[in-house]
C-alpha cells in the first residue's frame, strides 16, 4: 500500500507537500515514499515526524512551466522520475503529483503503458452538484482523441464510479449543446451513435444540468473537460469571493452570522482540497495529479484517494471491464 508522493511537484511545494504528508500519515497503513532533495525534505520534516514516512533521495525537479517531453528526457532523477519508477518497480503501489500535469500523464504513460484496450488516459475530475457530486473524464489528459476513446473513457470512468465512488449502477453522460440524439458536432454525433449501444448510456447532457441533475459520470474530449473544470473553479471562486467581500469587518460583522452559517458548507463542496485530486486512469498503475497550488489538506486528501484507488484494485478492475464491454476499436 506504499505511496510515492513527488514531493517538488507542485507552486508550495516542498513545504506544503511535506505537511501534506504529515496529515496524512496517521491514515496511510503502509509507506509515504516522500521523493525529492534529501536536505531540503529533512530540514522540513519534525524529529518525531511519523515512522511511516520515508525520504526517498532525488536530485532533480521538474519545474511547472516546463515542456513534458524535455523535462523527462532531460531530468532522468526528478522526484517525478523516481516517485513514477518506484511504481514501475513494484516498490510502490501509486504515486500522486501536484507538479507539471503533461510531463506526470508522460512519464505514467511512457513508463506503465496502457490498459489493454485502452488507447488514451483519462483525467477523472470529481465536481460538486446538487446530488453528491459527479465524475468529468477526460478533464486534461489526452487533447486529441477519436470518438472510440469516448468510449473507453466511458467505461473507465464508470468503472471507477462503481468501485470507489460507491455508484453501484452508474449511468454515462456524453456532456453536449443539447439533450437530444443528434446535436453536437460531428464529433460528438459519433461518440452519441457509439454509446449507445450500451446499456449504462444516460444521453447527452448540457454543461448546466451536470449540476442540477443525478449524474454518475460526463465524458467528453480533454480539449473541453478541461475548459469545463477551470471555468467551474473560476466561477465558483468569484462566488465565494464576492460573498465575503459583502460581508462587513468589525463590529457589524457578528449580525452577519447567518450568512457564514450557510456559506460554509457550500463553500466546503466547492474546495479542490476537499478532494485532493483526479485519478489518472487507463495506465497500468495508480496515478492522482492533484492541483498546481495543492495545500497541505489537498496533498492529504490525494495521499487518501490513492489508497481507496489501490484498495479497489482499480487498475485491475478496468482491465476486466475493458475484457467485458465490447468496445469500438478496442
Amino acid at each position: 500500500m506504499s505511496i510515492a508522493l513527488d514531493a517538488m511537484g507542485g507552486d508550495h511545494a516542498p513545504v506544503e507537500i511535506v505537511l501534506g504528508a504529515l496529515m496524512a500519515a496517521p491514515h496511510i497503513r503502509s509507506k509515504i515514499f516522500l521523493v525529492g532533495l534529501e536536505p531540503v525534505l529533512r530540514a522540513l520534516l519534525p524529529a518525531d515526524s511519523p515512522s511511516n514516512i520515508v525520504i526517498v533521495p532525488a536530485t532533480e525537479q521538474v519545474d511547472m512551466h516546463e515542456k513534458p517531453m524535455e523535462a523527462i528526457r532531460k531530468k532522468k532523477d526528478s522526484s517525478l522520475a523516481v516517485a513514477v519508477r518506484m511504481v514501475k518497480e513494484g516498490e510502490a503501489k501509486a504515486m500522486v503529483s501536484a507538479g507539471n500535469t503533461g510531463a506526470a500523464t508522460a512519464s505514467a504513460l511512457l513508463s506503465w503503458r496502457q490498459i489493454e484496450g485502452i488507447h488514451r488516459p483519462a483525467i477523472a475530475t470529481n465536481l460538486p452538484n446538487r446530488h453528491g457530486g459527479f465524475l468529468l473524464l477526460d478533464a486534461g489528459a489526452s487533447p486529441d482523441v477519436d470518438p472510440e476513446h469516448i468510449v473507453e473513457y466511458a467505461v473507465m470512468g464508470r468503472t471507477y464510479a462503481q468501485k470507489v465512488m460507491g455508484r453501484p449502477n452508474a449511468r454515462v453522460h456524453l456532456l453536449n449543446i443539447g439533450e437530444e440524439p443528434g446535436k453536437g458536432n460531428a464529433f460528438a454525433k459519433k461518440c452519441y451513435d457509439l454509446l449507445a449501444g450500451f446499456s449504462w448510456f444516460a444521453g447527452n447532457i448540457e454543461g448546466n444540468d451536470m449540476y442540477a441533475r443525478q449524474t454518475d459520470v460526463v465524458v467528453c474530449e480533454a480539449f473541453v473537460g478541461n475548459i469545463v473544470l477551470k471555468t467551474s473553479e473560476g466561477l465558483a471562486e468569484m462566488m465565494a469571493g464576492s460573498i465575503k467581500s459583502r460581508v462587513p469587518s468589525g463590529l457589524m460583522r457578528p449580525l452577519f452570522w447567518p450568512v457564514s452559517y450557510v456559506m460554509g458548507p457550500v463553500k466546503k463542496q466547492m474546495d479542490y482540497s476537499e478532494i485532493g485530486g483526479s485519478p489518472l486512469l487507463g495506465l497500468n498503475g495508480v496515478c492522482v495529479i492533484s492541483h498546481g497550488r495543492s495545500n497541505g489538506k489537498a496533498i492529504k486528501n490525494a495521499l487518501l484517494m490513492a489508497q481507496k484507488a489501490v484498495d479497489a484494485d482499480v487498475v485491475c478492475t478496468i482491465r476486466k471491464s475493458m475484457e467485458a464491454e465490447v468496445v469500438p476499436g478496442g
